[in-house]
């Protein structure tokens, strides 16, 4: 009996259906034309193989590989306008340039909380991977750079030697938006190797270890709060 009562209480997986229902819903809500923008793209795909159909006799099978295809662009358009909807709606949250690299794919170690922060609610995120190091900063170009400057300070004793990048987030001239954050840190040039980046990785867990990375955090910044939809920014 209490098996059965266990089962009973299993909650029940979503479908693709209303997983996809749900990323609609959530892109909607900063993209009020996406219903129309996808209408227009799946039936200029259905009508393109419907032609092409036509023209070789055979329309029937062109029409049922036409919905097919018109179904591919379709979710493909919303995956891409989920993911811009995803960033839009964490813009200007504390923690936003940690979420955004959050969604970094395989290959990569990223740090959960800041490794840096100041009373204006400034941070600095951490990752590593084969280019090096990664500094994802929040905030002024002018108040970010001496949080980046200690921190460096504190890496080159820990792993002297690694490359370490800084990617300035925000919509100023050489900063880089919440969207090109994991394609501008996959472009930076790869130099260690994979037994490099777990010799580094165990030196920032010492490093982590001596400091409280949460010290400094200004009140009210909980990073990990501020989390976009994780299958509409990678792409479903």
């Amino acid at each position: 009996m209490a098996d059965k009562e266990e089962k009973k209480q299993k909650p029940k997986r979503q479908g693709t259906f209303s997983q996809m229902k749900q990323v609609y819903q959530m892109t909607k809500k900063s993209d009020p034309n996406i219903g129309w923008i996808l209408l227009f793209w799946s039936a200029l795909t259905l009508l393109m193989f419907v032609a092409v159909g036509v023209l070789l006799n055979n329309w029937i099978t062109l029409l049922i590989l036409g919905v097919a295809a018109a179904a591919i662009v379709a979710m493909l358009i919303l995956s891409r306008r989920a993911q811009n909807a995803a960033f839009t709606q964490i813009e200007g949250q504390p923690g936003r340039s940690g979420a955004a690299m959050n969604s970094v794919r395989r290959g990569w170690i990223v740090e959960e909380q800041p490794v840096a922060a100041n009373r204006h609610q400034d941070l600095v995120f951490r990752g590593l991977g084969k280019p090096g190091i990664v500094l994802v900063t929040e905030g002024p170009s002018s108040r970010v750079q001496n949080l980046v400057k200690t921190e460096k300070k504190h890496l080159n004793r820990v792993v002297p030697g690694v490359p370490v990048h800084v990617i300035e987030t925000g919509h100023d001239e050489n900063q880089v938006e919440l969207k090109d954050v994991v394609k501008t840190m996959n472009k930076l040039p790869k130099t260690l190797t994979q037994k490099e980046m777990q010799d580094v990785s165990g030196r920032l867990s010492t490093l982590n270890n001596i400091r409280n990375p949460m010290n400094g955090i200004p009140k009210g910044v909980d990073p990990n709060r501020v989390r976009p939809d994780r299958r509409a920014m990678r792409g479903r």
